[in-house]
This record gives structure tokens, C-alpha cells and sequence, in this order.
């Protein structure tokens, strides 16, 4: 992998001081990745690319401008210097944006073992495609593919800045993704199974991941429809990943500050049951959004976002955070030509202490999701409405797959009447066991 060195960059920032600059920081990301896609048997893409993106952000008074490029040769990255110190000086006034304080720099940032030695050949990873079509079209009743994934990739991210700032740290990717058709004519379902791991001996076989594919799709074969309830609604852990996302959106430090959050007056007061626990984790091992520090170099910390059902934070950059007059909790994230936004690490709601089975053993009727459609959250009154599908309920156990139906609350009464159960899995980076939700609006035919 080619990567633009320290020297380049340091020499970017001092340029672009003597330029006019105030202070500036350069971020580079340097990426090398290798995927491959097939169906039926047949290699429909191989795809190998080798990327460098540099950006370069620089701050005259409280006027800022970004600029990227993926060229590095000297006149070029001349004018990427001329360009963003003439964009900055037309820019109109920030007055909360530029670089952190140098008091809080990340100054020992922990080494953390995010890159495997692992290299896969392209021939290899078409093999472990195949592997998980032909298992998932062994499944009984699976009619068709939709398509297989493999890919790896490798990210170097390198910060500098004027205020003192430099780091660097390297990442790797594995994933395998499978995608079929169950059944025939317009009674044909589809589902899929994916899969994605920092280190490749963790990923999961490929045969299991095919045939979890085929066995969900064929789960949904001949769905009902069912009249509008009022039903305590579980989550899968699929799915269970939006609610949390939902309120990773409405802690944002730039929500917060713009006062478009549902969760705007919630800092401090309970918003979930006592049993529930969310926790931010920079550093968990092997962790696909572990990081050592953040955008704008300030060390991320392992802390309860929720700690027995009490907001205790918002994710800060910066500029949300001087808006607030707060400090940065270290949840900058930030493409090389982009700003700073609020980015969360590893976050993961704790496991309950009842198995799914037993959370749903009380349920006389109830909906449990399996998956969701659209974007069905009001951000700013929390109101929830998404088409979903999944399994009907009946006297504790999962009846028959359901499709075509809504399910409708509000976030704060869901989140003060969830119940986790004990099935988490370290998965995504954002990573949730099955919740239950009571008193939920399922709307059908």
C-alpha cells in the first residue's frame, strides 16, 4: 500500500501557515482493497484498487475551508494550499470552529492490534464465494441466487496538525455476504446473511453464512397479512441495531446544538429501564470501530452513554462541544474532505439475563421484526413508523412469517419500556441483543 508520508504532510501544514493560515490539519487515508462478486457459479466483478485521499482543512480567524485531493505531486499540492487558503478567506465567520486545544491531545495513545497479516489472494476469495452460494442454494426450498461477496481491505489513517497533533493507525477489513431467492413467481422471498471482521480467521465459514442466508429466506416463504394491534414488538438483532442508531443520532453533539433532537432536554434524566446499559468502547479489541483517537487527534474513552437507563452524555466534536460550552468527548470522525462530525466507536446496549425463548414465553400475540424499510424516524419529535416483516407470535412461540405491516411509537416511550435478552454478538460495531418493546402500534391490513 502506498501511502503519502509524515514529511508530506507536515510540509503541507507549514506551507499552508506561511500562506496565511491561522493553523491547519491534514488528513490522509490510505487504502488498498480487493473484492470480488459472483452469481450462479460465474465471477460477474474483481475488483482491486489502491487509494490515497489527502485533506487539507486550514482556519483563518473563524473562517474555515476544506480541500482534498488524491494527487501528491508538488505543483498540485501547491494549489491545494492556494486553493483552501482563497476558499477560507471568502468563507463566512464560524464562530466555534478550529483545531482542539492542545491541552486536550491525545498524548499516549494506546497501540491497538487492528490489522491482520492475512492476504487473500483473488482466487481465494472466489472460493470462499462459492462456498457460500452453493451452501446457501442447498438449502431446501431456495430457487435462486442474488449474489456473493468477498472482499479485504487495508486503511492507514495519518493526522497532522499545526497545534502539535500527529498519529497514525492501521486498519483491516474481511467480509463475505450472501444474498437468495426462495420460492417461485411473486410468492418469492429474499433475505441474506453478511458478515465482517477485522482480523479473517474470525469471520465466520463460509458455508455457515450461505446456509443461514438460504434457511432465512426460506423462513419467509408465504407470509400473512394481519389486522392493525397493539402488540409487544421484538426486535432480531438486525434490526435492533436501528433503535440504537436512532439514539446515537439523537445524542449528537450537532443535533444537540442545533435543538433538533427528541432528546434534546434529556441529558441527566432517565430515558431507559434500569436494566439498561449502552456502552462506547474505543479500545475493545478486534473491534471494527476501535480507534486510538479521533479526527481532530483527541483521545476517544471507554464510557456508559446510557448507564442503568440515564443519559449521561452527548457525542462531541469540537465545534458541537465549544457550541455547548462543553469539551469534545472525542467522537470526531471525518473523511479527508470533510468537517468533523460526531462519530460513535464501538457501541453495544448490555445483554439481559433471559434467553429470547424466555422474553417471549408470556407473549399471547406479538410481532417479532426481522426486518425494516425506509428511514421512519422523526429526529426531532421521535415519532417511529417503519414497514417491516418478520414472524407473528402466539403463545410465546413464533407462529408464521408476516410481511406488508407497520409498526408504529414514539422513541421515548419505546426506550422506557425495552427489555433486553441475553443474545448479544460483537458483530457490527454498533451491536445490540434481541429487545422487546411493549405496547407497540403493528398496523396491517
Amino acid at each position: 500500500m502506498t501511502e503519502a508520508p509524515f514529511s508530506l504532510l507536515e510540509n503541507l501544514v507549514a506551507e499552508s501557515l506561511k500562506a496565511g493560515a491561522d493553523s491547519a490539519d491534514v488528513l490522509s487515508v490510505d487504502s488498498e482493497e480487493l473484492s470480488v462478486s459472483l452469481r450462479l457459479g460465474t465471477l460477474e466483478s474483481l475488483e482491486r484498487a489502491e487509494t490515497t485521499e489527502i485533506g487539507l482543512r486550514v482556519f483563518i480567524g473563524q473562517k474555515q475551508a476544506m480541500v482534498s485531493t488524491s494527487d501528491r505531486r508538488p505543483d498540485s499540492l501547491k494549489e491545494v494550499v492556494a486553493r483552501a487558503i482563497a476558499m477560507a478567506q471568502l468563507a463566512p465567520e464560524d464562530p466555534f470552529c478550529g483545531l482542539a486545544d492542545s491541552s486536550e491531545l491525545s498524548r499516549n495513545a494506546p497501540v491497538l492490534d487492528l490489522t491482520d497479516r492475512q492476504d487473500f489472494t483473488p482466487d481465494q476469495l472466489i472460493a470462499q464465494a462459492k462456498e457460500a452460494e452453493e451452501a446457501a442454494r442447498a438449502v431446501a426450498g431456495v430457487s435462486n441466487s442474488d449474489g456473493v461477496e468477498a472482499g479485504q481491505s487495508r486503511t492507514r489513517f495519518t493526522l497532522v496538525a499545526s497545534n502539535g497533533f500527529t498519529g497514525q493507525f492501521s486498519k483491516t477489513r474481511f467480509s463475505l455476504s450472501a444474498s437468495v431467492l426462495a420460492g417461485d413467481g411473486t410468492g418469492m422471498q429474499r433475505d441474506h446473511d453478511y458478515a465482517s471482521r477485522v482480523f479473517a480467521a474470525d469471520l465466520p465459514t463460509p458455508e455457515s453464512i450461505g446456509r443461514k442466508a438460504g434457511e432465512r429466506a426460506v423462513r419467509k416463504l408465504n407470509p400473512r397479512k394481519m389486522p392493525t394491534a397493539r402488540v409487544p414488538v421484538f426486535y432480531d438483532p438486525r434490526v435492533a441495531r436501528g433503535l440504537l442508531s436512532a439514539l446515537l443520532d439523537g445524542i449528537s453533539g450537532a443535533a444537540i446544538a442545533r435543538g433538533t433532537s427528541f432528546l434534546k432536554e434529556s441529558l441527566g434524566q432517565k430515558i431507559f429501564p434500569d436494566s439498561i446499559t449502552i456502552t462506547d468502547d474505543p479500545f475493545r479489541a478486534k473491534g471494527l470501530r476501535s480507534r486510538p483517537f479521533d479526527a481532530e487527534g483527541i483521545a476517544p474513552q471507554k464510557r456508559a452513554l446510557v448507564d442503568r437507563g440515564i443519559l449521561t452524555t452527548w457525542l462531541l466534536t469540537c465545534r458541537s462541544a465549544r457550541h455547548l460550552g462543553l469539551h469534545s468527548t472525542g467522537h470526531a470522525g471525518r473523511s479527508p474532505s470533510g468537517s468533523p462530525h460526531p462519530t460513535p466507536c464501538n457501541v453495544y446496549l448490555e445483554a439481559g439475563d433471559l434467553s429470547p425463548a424466555a422474553l417471549m414465553q408470556d407473549v399471547t400475540q406479538g410481532f417479532y421484526v426481522t426486518e425494516t424499510m425506509g428511514m421512519g424516524v422523526n429526529q426531532v419529535t421521535g415519532d417511529y413508523s417503519q414497514a417491516a416483516s418478520g414472524f407473528w407470535i402466539e403463545n410465546g412461540m413464533l407462529a408464521f412469517p408476516v410481511s406488508e405491516v407497520t409498526i408504529a411509537g414514539n422513541l421515548k416511550d419505546m426506550f422506557l419500556n425495552l427489555t433486553a435478552a441475553n443474545d448479544l454478538a460483537f458483530e457490527r460495531g454498533i451491536d445490540s441483543p434481541t429487545l422487546r418493546v411493549e405496547g407497540m402500534t403493528v398496523a396491517g391490513a
